[in-house]
């Protein structure tokens, strides 16, 4: 005979979250039972005749029992408590106030329906398990389900005792099978039910007037000992062969053990089966990330970096963005219903973290690796297009570049801002001061460097006014993440306190390193702007002349040489005749054609020639004392 692989609670909590339960529509669910359950009669050749006459089924014996028949009796015991819980709603309302005994009657019927079910369920469980059809891990499953019933309608009836009894040993069981788990979804499917029952528990507790009703898990260890094997046949013997022979191993060869998380030093729990799945495809994909950028640098632009190996790191990035927002869709879901049903810390364990926390820890490491994919296409843009900086002359290289290089980094930065922006808004990153000025300090340093690239756009279209305002806003956010990193008294992001790796590494060097070449590209802007137009707004840089100071060296007063020279008693070359017009018609002609002379200043032309004396020399003592007394 064929071993048989039914999972009572897998199965139980698969159709429930598919079909109307998550939010709570029995009446939805009730209907799904029904039609799964005439389905399976008709495959299992369990439905009568057309005829008239009444045809007794065969009965169900172990040896010919198949596992549709054991969903058969499970999606009965549920349709039964479905139909349960919807009259029990019913007869709460308002409306149906004068009918409210008879809803509840009928309500306790289907109860009582729901637990023959289950009891029926598990004494053909016990048959295959002495067959060896089933492993224990399948009886020790079907009996929790059929305790939690049964515990369930006592409670429904006020047998608050014997309830929190059943209710404490189906937890002490379920504890049991989340150590024994194999894989992490069968250990988040046995938290998940226990999380279920601990608040019944803790009701049952309070009606008997416990004085630490609240203590859940020291309810369980008190009750479960003592009534465990009497509920249960064989408990003991069931527990030790569960440790024993586990829950079969790894699956399909994929890692089925999700690796523990840390938030802060402190594990963040999944206790959810749908939260498993899709973080197990999240592990997947970051062990891909892993081996694909190993070697790569993505220090953002600090080092070249291998075209080929950062095309497969993108594609890695966007590999683990998708399994991460399929990981946040399902945590927001959850966090809906969580909000749908009214609960809060109720539904979980005490102490442990919520649904809340673990929705805004994925929305981190999304934005987290969104931020790391756009610095790794921002650094291969700009490396595939040989930006850099000589760093011997502390000065950029202006290398004709793609006019299409500057608009797309600011387009990435701008996203980057974006997810800051968006982290900082998060609950967690809000409760940690470290962490906050941690975003906020590269938040303003993407701002600068936004400005930095917007403003390489704008200098090409020679509007250096644009190019210098946005180097100066840049300066200003430099400015503010210097401030920043100063009050953080460690950085978390960089140190690395949540057990991952650095998504965005800043440090005071990084800071510094910008601000100098801020300072440099903006004295570099100021001398184009002074070259092409003066520095003007609005002149024309066709009208413009340059300034005075330009052709000082041309403005002087012309010396009368000859007159020097005569005076000094040496011969003056003779004076060259004046030009005439056509002389200088013809001079003009040829200055047109050749290159043209360096006009003479405006002085040298107006300035008339110093006429020469012609008084004759004279000789002795009265040519040399006559000029004392002034006589000729």
């Amino acid at each position: 005979m064929a071993s048989l692989h039914f999972h009572a609670l897998s199965l139980v909590n698969q159709q429930r979250n598919a079909y109307g339960l998550r939010y709570n529509d029995h009446a939805r669910y009730r209907k799904h039972c029904a039609n799964r359950t005439h389905r399976l009669r008709s495959s299992l050749k369990m439905t009568h005749g057309k005829g008239r006459d009444f045809k007794k089924l065969p009965p169900i014996t172990p040896e010919v029992i198949k596992e549709g028949h054991l969903q058969l009796l499970l999606l009965e015991a549920e349709r039964a408590w479905s139909y349960s819980q919807e009259l029990i709603s019913q007869a709460l309302l308002p409306a149906n106030k004068d009918r409210a005994s008879t809803l509840r009657h009928t309500a306790t019927g289907r109860f009582r329906r729901a637990v023959h079910w289950s009891t029926q369920l598990l004494s053909h469980c016990q048959a295959l398990y002495t067959n060896s059809r089933i492993t224990v891990a399948s009886l020790l499953e079907v009996t929790i389900y059929t305790i939690i019933m049964n515990g369930r309608f006592l409670r429904f009836r006020e047998e608050f005792e014997d309830a929190v009894m059943q209710l404490s040993v189906a937890r002490s069981l379920l504890d049991e099978l989340a150590s024994a788990a194999q894989t992490s979804r069968e250990q988040a499917l046995a938290v998940l039910f226990a999380d279920e029952i601990g608040p019944e528990i803790r009701y049952c507790a309070h009606e008997l007037g416990r004085s630490k009703s609240y203590d859940v898990d020291g309810i369980v260890a008190e009750i479960a000992p003592k009534y465990q094997n009497s509920i249960v046949e064989g408990c003991d013997d069931l527990v030790k062969k569960l440790h024993s022979e586990g829950r079969g191993g790894e699956k399909g060869g994929h890692p089925q053990k999700l690796k523990p998380l840390f938030w802060e030093d402190q594990p963040v729990p999944i206790r959810n089966p749908e939260l498993v799945d899709v973080l197990l495809k999240v592990q997947e994909a970051e062990g891909k990330l892993a081996s694909q950028t190993t070697g790569d640098s993505t220090t953002d632009g600090n080092k070249l970096v291998k075209e080929k190996q950062s095309k497969k790191g993108v594609a890695a990035y966007d590999a683990i963005l998708s399994t991460l927002s399929d990981a946040e869709d399902v945590a927001r879901k959850l966090v809906e219903v969580h909000q749908l049903s009214g609960g809060s810390a109720s539904n979980t364990a005490s102490g442990s973290r919520d649904i809340q926390f673990v929705h805004a820890y994925i929305v981190y490491q999304l934005l987290s690796r969104r931020i790391q994919r756009d610095l790794l296409l921002a650094s291969v843009l700009l490396a595939s297009q040989g930006h850099f900086k000589d760093s011997s002359t502390h000065t950029v290289k202006h290398k004709q570049v793609d006019m299409r290089l500057y608009p797309a980094v600011v387009k990435l930065l701008d996203t980057v801002v974006q997810s800051l922006d968006q982290m900082r808004t998060l609950s967690i990153v809000d409760d940690n001061p470290d962490l906050a000025h941690a975003v906020e300090a590269r938040s303003t340093f993407t701002k600068a460097r936004r400005c930095l690239f917007l403003a390489h756009c704008y200098a090409p279209l020679k509007k250096y006014a644009e190019t210098l305002a946005l180097l100066q806003r840049a300066s200003i956010h430099i400015r503010e993440t210097s401030n920043t990193l100063s009050i953080l008294i460690h950085d978390p992001i960089s140190s690395d306190t949540n057990k991952t790796s650095s998504f965005f590494s800043l440090s005071p060097a990084d800071v510094k390193s910008m601000e100098d070449q801020l300072a440099r590209d903006s004295l570099q802007y100021k001398r184009d702007w002074f070259n092409h137009n003066g520095g003007s707004t609005t002149r024309d840089p066709k009208d413009y002349e340059k300034p005075t100071f330009f052709n000082i060296a041309l403005n002087y007063v012309p010396l009368n040489m000859d007159q020097l020279l005569q005076k000094a008693g040496k011969e003056s070359l003779p004076p060259a005749p004046a030009p005439s017009t056509v002389s200088s018609k013809a001079a003009q002609a040829e200055n047109t054609i050749e290159k043209k002379a360096v006009p003479r200043t405006k002085v040298e032309e107006s300035r008339p020639e110093t006429p020469e004396s012609e008084a004759p020399a004279r000789g002795g003592i009265s040519s040399l004392l006559g000029a004392w007394w002034g006589r000729s």
